[in-house]
């Protein structure tokens, strides 16, 4: 086994806490559980229930346990967004904690809306600007470490100020590998241009956690040839399940046996509103070929 296997709110299209038409909570759980998983993400803060015995018992009533929280509350680069990000993190952290959470997952907010596709902010950031978000992600490092004791990864996530190889890489250079590690998002570093398979392979050292997603390149071409935002390319089917898409998880499976891994991956099959009956089957079957590649 070279990857423990969980999936999250994020492939039944559960994007936000409460969302008019998404799956409820308990219809979630259940269907994880019959799709042959046994570790989820928590998704966004607010759609499981945050009261640590409620969740817990729903959780053991059904054997499931909590790889990571999340926390997505600001731009990293404006000191205006820092109060709502650290209270942010201290709530996630706290669920986390006790949910004994393996990770807390960061990841930057957007800069085109996720509803709307409009432009919120600047897709590049200036030298400054960079390095208020590396003095974020260092603060927010130390509150999950000397607080809850719980590891900080960052994730790729396209359309924020961190979401190609290049600002991984940079990310690398810029923090304490003690503090700081990745979660390698396989369809968001593909969506943006990268390899993940080859770029999992050459800083396995600071990879600690995974997402795992496929890309349609057909449709991905359209999307950049039309310049469509990414909520219009998900409702495309861009980040659709594997096999056949950019990512090889055959190659992505000899990887993580390579080198060791026996960490945790989440699939994330991302949609936008799908029907209710179609993120179960979606998840069955990843599931199924997962093991059938040697991936947990």
């Amino acid at each position: 086994m070279v990857a423990k296997i969980g999936i999250g709110p994020d492939s039944w299209g559960v994007w936000f806490p409460d969302e008019p038409g998404q799956v409820q909570w308990q219809d979630f759980l259940d269907q994880v559980v019959a799709a042959g998983y046994e570790w989820i993400e928590a998704g966004p803060f607010g759609y499981l229930p945050t009261d640590p015995t409620v969740i817990r018992n729903e959780l053991n009533s059904r054997g499931l346990n909590i790889i990571a929280t999340t926390v997505m509350a600001g731009h990293l680069e404006n000191p205006d967004d820092w109060p709502r990000i650290e209270k942010r993190t201290l709530e996630a952290g706290e669920f986390g904690a006790s949910m004994d959470a393996k990770y807390l997952v960061l990841i930057d907010d957007v800069y085109l809306d996720l509803h709307s596709g409009e432009r919120i902010c600047s897709s590049a950031l200036e030298n400054d600007s960079w390095n208020r978000l590396i003095d974020s992600v260092n603060r927010v490092a130390t509150i999950t470490k000397e607080k809850f004791g719980i590891p900080l990864t960052i994730h790729p996530n396209a359309e924020t100020h961190i979401e190609t190889e290049s600002h991984l890489e940079l990310i690398l250079e810029q923090t304490d590998p003690d503090l700081v590690s990745l979660c390698v998002d396989t369809g968001h570093l593909a969506y943006t241009g990268g390899d993940p398979v080859s770029f999992i392979r050459n800083h396995h050292n600071r990879v600690s956690y995974l997402h795992l997603k496929d890309i349609d390149g057909q449709i991905l071409e359209d999307v950049r040839t039309n310049n469509l935002p990414m909520v219009r390319a998900t409702e495309m089917g861009v980040f659709r399940e594997p096999p056949g898409g950019l990512v090889d998880f055959k190659e992505l499976a000899n990887v993580l046996n390579d080198i060791g891994y026996g960490g945790w991956a989440t699939v994330e099959q991302d949609m936008y509103k799908p029907a209710l009956d179609v993120p179960f089957a979606i998840a069955k079957r990843t599931r199924e070929y997962l093991k059938e590649v040697g991936m947990g």
